[in-house]
């Protein structure tokens, strides 16, 4: 059966650039453009309209209208408070895994962990995971953590993890993992860090979830964090943002690292700005406090 879509209107911002069951205008991915950019930071440009829509398309039959035009509205509205919030969990990427980049958790264990391990007397460690997803970071770092140090439960030690998303935040709490997602965790780990969930596969361990802390946090809004952060994880986000946005948060991550502390970004990802004169590259997307490790 063929279904007949009516031609695009040509008349600027009434425009429909996906068209399809709902058709999204120009106007209405304007409108949620900014709305996602004043909530999130981030910055949609046109190039995104496909995904914008293939996303959104979901809620819209969900709550069962008949346009984007009439969704706009709604997430616009006092009342639609609950759904801007669903809006901004379906245009939020989610990819992350184990161990991911490997180079970066062997940085922090030697470059890290390991001057600190050495030091006598009490420790005090915080680390902060900055956008941790579904939680395969933050376990990481924990995990990375006691394989030096397995007293640190014990100690005064604790990894924040931080995520817009209170979707991912309350899967990431839970700790529970399919097999198939484990590929990157060795045979070692398994066995000293999970525990079996039955048919949903395994759950980090009391060990872990002890260390690790989830709290909800807009990057772009105001932090009640001090630090210092012996090392951050912000790792493939301020890609998402605009130029000006990117170099604010550097700003702000630069003054919340301890002095021999490390900043972990994506690889496709620079410190800009005026946080350049506070933080020096130190290997592949590794940044450091500007007189770290200097004498």
């Amino acid at each position: 059966m063929s279904v007949a879509v009516k031609p695009a209107v040509r008349s600027g911002l009434g425009e429909t650039i996906v068209p399809g069951e709902f058709s999204l205008s120009r106007d209405d991915f304007r409108r949620i453009s900014q709305m996602i950019y004043a909530d999130a930071g981030i910055h949609l440009t046109e190039g995104k309209a496909a995904l914008v829509y293939s996303r959104l398309a979901k809620r819209l039959r969900a709550l069962r209208m008949q346009a984007f035009r009439d969704y706009c509205d709604l997430v616009a509205s006092p009342d639609g408070a609950k759904e801007r919030q669903e809006m901004l969990t379906s245009l939020t990427t989610n990819v992350t895994k184990f161990f991911r980049e490997p180079h970066h958790f062997e940085h922090l264990k030697a470059q890290v962990l390991t001057p600190l391990a050495r030091q006598s007397g009490p420790k005090r460690l915080r680390l902060w995971s900055a956008a941790c997803s579904t939680g395969q970071e933050p376990y990481s770092i924990a995990m990375t953590l006691l394989s030096l140090w397995p007293d640190a439960v014990n100690q005064d030690v604790k990894i924040l993890a931080t995520d817009i998303d209170r979707n991912v935040l309350s899967l990431a709490e839970a700790g529970v993992y399919a097999e198939s997602l484990l590929d990157e965790v060795s045979a070692d780990q398994r066995k000293r860090f999970f525990e079996p969930a039955g048919a949903q596969g395994l759950r980090v361990n009391a060990a872990l979830r002890r260390l690790v802390t989830f709290r909800p946090l807009n990057l772009v809004e105001n932090w009640p964090m001090k630090g210092p952060f012996q090392a951050i994880f912000c790792r493939n986000v301020v890609i998402y943002f605009d130029e000006p946005t990117q170099q604010g948060i550097w700003e702000k991550f630069a003054p919340r690292l301890a002095p021999e502390g490390a900043l972990y970004i994506g690889h496709s990802e620079r410190v800009t700005g005026p946080a350049t004169s506070a933080l020096r590259s130190d290997g592949i997307s590794t940044y450091r406090p500007a007189g770290a490790g200097k004498r």
